[in-house]
């Protein structure tokens, strides 16, 4: 039986162009300080072909561990955290949860390059909410809460901790609370 972290694939290919769109926000992080490095910005490309239809998911099933290694080339915490992002959104195509990792990884990048804006963080989050369709919002709200299914990435890993956590968990709530999305988003 599939996880229930996983999502149809419609529904995949729905999120995957949001988590694309959060991940790109913060790409430039990662490009500052590895500009010859494409690895993060060929796996945002990706999910947005695998969107498109243009891609399969047993082909982004093995690929989608590049863009996570690109985080080992870059230093600062704002990078690898923007690299992160990235292989979140190329993961879509095997287990829609990935998309609510993009968003918290990018959402830890923003963070992490403006630690002088407190407001870093819930800015980021704001944007990803207002990008997010209601169809996309629909989808998510099939996800289990953070922490409840341990088949998946939103289980008691690394993405239920910290600042990581928390960004799940206030987007899940968001979502959670607002059905009236519109639904020209």
């Amino acid at each position: 039986m599939p996880s229930s972290q996983s999502l149809s694939e419609a529904d995949r290919r729905l999120v995957a162009t949001w988590a694309a769109d959060c991940a790109e926000r913060v790409l430039v992080l990662f490009e500052a300080e590895a500009p010859t490095d494409d690895r993060p910005r060929d796996a945002i490309a990706r999910a947005r072909a695998f969107a498109r239809g243009e891609l399969d998911t047993a082909g982004e099933i093995r690929r989608r561990f590049v863009a996570g290694r690109a985080a080992h080339a870059v230093s600062s915490p704002a990078a690898v955290a923007a690299a992160r992002a990235a292989a979140q959104a190329s993961g879509v195509a095997h287990m829609g949860a990935h998309a609510l990792g993009a968003a918290a990884y990018a959402a830890k990048a923003a963070g992490l390059a403006e630690p002088d804006q407190p407001t870093a963080v819930a800015d980021e989050i704001t944007w990803q909410l207002e990008h997010m369709s209601a169809r996309v919002s629909a989808a998510l709200q099939q996800l289990p809460p953070l922490g409840e299914d341990s088949a998946g990435p939103l289980g008691p890993g690394l993405l239920s901790s910290g600042i990581l956590g928390s960004t799940i968990r206030t987007i899940q709530a968001a979502i959670g609370s607002s059905p009236q999305l519109e639904e020209t988003r």
